[in-house]
């Protein structure tokens, strides 16, 4: 029996009876991370990793059945043995191990391998059938390493300051930015962040995480002096929006994985683009698999196709498996200035 098959609801482990971020209402879920394509609304009940707790119930509700684990520990349930292991994705965010009648399956939810300082690096966990995301799926996604993408983001804030003009750079609200944040150079001027990323800062600051103090943007008048030395964390989407416009002279940018392709900077209007994702790239999902040891690997949402054919060329029995995860990497929707927590 294989312990993870699709179902229309999500991905789901017939032995336990419950599903891993089901997109779909469920009564028993298993969340890997708090974006919003993994952790919806509507479920009865909902298992998770302890670190990511604050964030989820911030998320979907402080009202939800939600009962947590520690990285490591096991949970018997109907005579499958599972536990969370960090997927270095986010705060919170885990790799699910699932133990039954002798076979080990892990589904790695969304995961990066290289550590970032803001969430429990990525753990290898040794396992017979591996799910894994491909969202970068493609031998020309090799990301440099994160320091050197953090310098070229102080090196632009500080030429821009030079100037006085106001750096705004784009980023996801809920983990990139905090990312960014934990490695600026609080020297260069003050920190302004849109509504949708504070509220999110404070739940890796209350988790033991040092972020730089942010200032929410709607609280600088539009003719502050501060505002020329500032640089401004917001959401994608904002990019094309009215509220960017209070900054008057500025210089924008975006930090994304898909910086990496030529033409995406230009089509996205940025004068700048910092190729920095919270996904794995090639190297790394083709190391993420290789430590797992697994001989069967199970390829979800991204460039599904290339890798499962090179993981079939290196003799490992590889297949895909439609799911209806998105792509965190580029907010399609506009994100409102408020205090809820948006993802």
């Amino acid at each position: 029996m294989d312990l993870v098959i699709a179902r229309p609801e999500g991905l789901y482990c017939p032995p336990g009876d419950f599903y891993i971020d089901p997109w779909r209402p469920v009564e028993r879920s298993v969340i890997t991370h708090a974006h919003s394509d993994h952790a919806r609304r509507g479920n009865q009940h909902y298992l998770a990793a302890a670190p990511g707790a604050g964030i989820l119930r911030a998320q979907l509700g402080q009202n939800i059945n939600l009962q947590t684990l520690p990285y490591g520990e096991q949970l018997l349930h109907h005579g499958v043995k599972l536990s969370f292991h960090p997927a270095g994705h986010m705060l919170g965010s885990a790799q699910v191990r699932l133990e039954f009648g002798g076979e080990v399956w892990v589904a790695s939810g969304d995961y990066k391998t290289e550590p970032d300082g803001t969430c429990a690096p990525f753990e290898p966990v040794r396992c017979h059938t591996f799910i894994t995301e491909s969202m970068f799926g493609l031998p020309i996604y090799r990301w440099q390493p994160q320091a050197q993408i953090l310098a070229e983001i102080n090196q632009w804030w500080r030429a821009n300051a030079a100037v006085d003009k106001t750096s705004v750079l784009l980023c996801h609200a809920f983990g990139k930015a905090q990312r960014v944040l934990h490695g600026l150079d609080t020297s260069l001027g003050p920190i302004l962040v849109h509504g949708a990323v504070e509220p999110i800062n404070q739940f890796y600051r209350q988790s033991g995480i040092h972020l730089p103090p942010t200032i929410y943007a709607r609280e600088v008048k539009k003719q502050d002096p501060m505002m020329r030395k500032a640089l401004v964390l917001a959401p994608p989407a904002t990019g094309t929006s009215n509220w960017v416009r209070r900054f008057g002279d500025y210089s924008d940018a975006l930090a994304s994985g898909w910086m990496r392709l030529r033409g995406t900077q230009r089509r996205h209007g940025v004068d700048r683009g910092f190729v920095l994702s919270d996904h794995a790239d090639w190297p790394g999902l083709l190391w993420a698999i290789e430590q797992s040891g697994a001989e069967r690997v199970k390829v979800t949402h991204g460039s599904i196709g290339v890798l499962v054919r090179h993981l079939r060329e290196q003799g490992l029995d590889a297949m895909g498996l439609r799911t209806e995860y998105g792509d965190d990497e580029n907010n399609a929707a506009f994100e409102p200035e408020s205090t809820e927590v948006q993802a």
